[in-house]
């Protein structure tokens, strides 16, 4: 378990990413990529594997045995167990160009930190096996920097670019998802709403890790990163500024046109009726009780009657906010929407 401690500086700090990051983005399509290939989430059974949006699950399918190999020395940095060194991470830069110009100019006495060459006390990890290339990268080699560099970014465009548009999108009504919830329940609707299975008990928030860390947030506050390809939480802790927490982004689309489900909604009337069926659509980004019924043009007993009717029947869930509850889609409403088998 990893436990974020706040203060009410931090709490008056919290902040959201205004767009999804690419450069990690990309590092963490690779890390998806590597476990795919050796078992890990790639499997029917896996739950992760589930709970990425059917897109992710479409893309992990179609880069089976592809992606990773043409991703050069970038894989060196993604060990077995998921392990991201932090200078890939660079939320606070403009575009992909950017960040990959911040992470090739990372000091060396960083790197050496953030790979654990050598390994360091204390620090967050780093390189189970460090090659010869990330042993000339943390000596400073510009042979190896630009190794870095061209490679992530011939990766970047042969497997993140084409899905970029859409990584962008959601990543926008994710944002707004998150705006709205702060808007009408304040700090803790937002922060019990980050994740189905963390937990929020001021001034604590609980992310589920298999390693256990406390992390104090000293007054410098939280940014919220949204990821389309990551299945958990990913901390990164930054001495002189905010702590970055990057987070599996809500699947705001659904299964909309570009999965072939457009006209999914109306083919569910028979079933469930066309009010419920609209509201089961009108889910696919999480909405208040409230804000369903302002999407569906009903009353507020009526949305909390149809809610009720699909989590029910195991399409919808309700988390409780403070005095305000947030309904979304559960895997099988997503399945149901997108005309697949459970």
């Amino acid at each position: 378990m990893i436990r974020l401690h706040f203060t009410a500086a931090d709490l008056r700090q919290i902040t959201l990413a205004p767009a999804a990051d690419a450069l990690s983005e990309t590092v963490l399509s690779l890390r998806l990529a590597v476990r795919l290939g050796r078992g890990r989430e790639g499997h029917q059974g896996d739950g992760r594997f589930h709970r990425l949006r059917p897109a992710a699950r479409q893309w992990h399918r179609s880069a089976r045995g592809g992606v990773a190999a043409g991703s050069g020395v970038l894989a060196e940095l993604v060990t077995e167990d998921g392990f991201v060194p932090d200078f890939l991470l660079q939320p606070s830069a403009q575009g992909f160009d950017d960040a990959l110009e911040a992470a090739a100019s990372t000091p060396p006495e960083r790197l050496a930190l953030d790979l654990g060459i050598p390994e360091a006390e204390g620090w967050n990890g780093g390189l189970a096996r460090p090659g010869r290339w990330a042993h000339e990268l943390v000596q400073g080699s510009p042979a190896a920097s630009r190794s870095l560099v061209d490679d992530t970014r011939r990766y970047f465009h042969a497997s993140v670019e084409p899905l970029w548009p859409r990584i962008r999108a959601d990543a926008l009504t994710d944002r707004s998802l998150r705006a709205e919830m702060l808007l009408r329940g304040g700090v803790d609707a937002l922060l019990t709403t980050l994740g189905t299975t963390w937990r929020w008990e001021a001034p604590t928030l609980h992310l589920p890790s298999a390693s256990s860390y406390d992390i104090p947030l000293c007054g410098r506050g939280l940014l919220l990163v949204p990821s389309w390809f990551a299945t958990g939480p990913m901390v990164m802790y930054r001495p002189e500024e905010a702590t970055v927490l990057v987070y599996p982004m809500y699947d705001g689309s659904g299964a909309g046109p570009a999965d072939g489900a457009g006209d999914r909604p109306a083919a569910l009337a028979a079933l469930l009726g066309r009010t419920r069926a609209q509201v089961l659509a009108l889910l696919r980004s999480p909405a208040t009780t409230t804000a369903l019924a302002e999407r569906a043009s009903v009353s507020l007993a009526a949305a909390s009657q149809h809610a009720g009717v699909l989590r029910g029947a195991g399409l919808v869930d309700t988390v409780r906010t403070g005095t305000a509850v947030l309904h979304s889609l559960t895997p099988l409403g997503h399945s149901l929407l997108a005309g697949e088998r459970p």
